[in-house]
């Protein structure tokens, strides 16, 4: 008969593709693991994975059964979730994954907040690029996730929060007539900085500019907003900054920032989770604590816009 043991082992063997590393994540020996998955494909009558010297590898069932467990799997941490949330909100643990342009900048400010409303809440954070982190969701690793809006997927169900304005980023000194458009026309004789592949500020930047097909736009690549700003800083072009990051990135004068034309370009930021958690409200209370954390962390921009401005009638 079919165990939940069978199924977590099965689901960790699929997730590290390796009998030691899924032993170790299931904290059991290798041996017993092993066991217990060879007398899952006796069960089913099917094997489930190709043992190889340097790994284990699914065959196709495998792959179809390990699918089928996950969610099973997803189900039953389900039925604890909703458990615990019934006994009091936001008091059982919630794994948070936040995209890179809002983490260093929004945690900061929603941390204390979380510490204030709901002391007992555990707050477990993971960031990285925004397929890794819809993939994690969708397998059970994480439960919520805070990222650029909007996210199509039948299995995951969407929050809008707040609207995060893009800004432009100049080197010292560089004055602006007024407010700027976004067009390819702004990036005719200064090099476009943006991140590095894979993450989505860099394709919302392209998206905003009209600047999809990039021929003869000079861009670079860069896996943080602080490297981009420290080269934009030292006159070798300009790039997009969500007005959250302004408060940090733009401290000091560094960099010139202008604002855009209305209606001035934004990215959505919001909330994710799977259709079939139970914890829905324990998510909108912490959205709310979430959106309170983005104006704080946005409140900046417009001093530091008003000061740049001053400071150019002044010369």
């Amino acid at each position: 008969m079919l165990s939940l043991k069978q199924l977590r082992y099965l689901d960790a063997i699929a997730r590290h593709g390796h009998f030691g590393k899924a032993a170790t994540h299931c904290a059991v020996s290798q041996p017993a693991l092993s066991m217990q998955i060879q007398e899952l494909e006796q069960e089913l009558g099917v094997q489930l994975i190709e043992r190889r010297r340097q790994g284990a590898q699914l065959t196709a069932a495998g792959r179809e059964v390990a699918r089928r467990a996950q969610r099973i799997l997803n189900e039953v941490r389900d039925i604890g979730d909703f458990a615990r949330q019934s006994a009091a909100p936001l008091t059982a643990p919630v794994r948070l994954g936040v995209i890179p342009t809002v983490a260093p900048y929004v945690l900061p400010a929603l941390l204390p907040l979380v510490r204030a409303d709901y002391p007992l809440l555990v707050l477990q954070v993971r960031e990285t690029h925004t397929q890794q982190l819809l993939a994690e969701l969708i397998d059970g690793t994480l439960d919520l996730l805070l990222l650029a809006l909007p996210v199509e997927h039948p299995e995951i169900e969407t929050q809008s929060l707040i609207e995060d304005r893009f800004l432009l980023a100049m080197p010292p000194g560089r004055k602006l007539r007024g407010r700027v458009r976004a067009t390819p026309e702004l990036f005719e004789h200064d090099r476009l900085l943006l991140l590095e592949e894979g993450h989505c500020l860099r394709e919302q930047a392209l998206a905003v500019c009209n600047l999809r097909q990039i021929e003869g736009v000079d861009t670079f690549g860069a896996s943080s907003l602080s490297t981009i700003v420290q080269m934009v800083a030292n006159g070798m072009g300009m790039t997009l900054l969500p007005e959250i990051s302004i408060g940090l990135e733009a401290r000091g004068g560094r960099v010139g920032i202008g604002r855009f034309a209305d209606p001035e370009p934004a990215r959505t930021l919001g909330l994710a989770w799977r259709a079939t958690s139970p914890r829905k409200e324990d998510f909108a209370a912490l959205g709310g604590l979430i959106a309170a954390a983005v104006r704080k962390c946005q409140k900046p921009a417009a001093d530091i816009v008003a000061d740049q401005r001053a400071r150019e009638r002044r010369t």
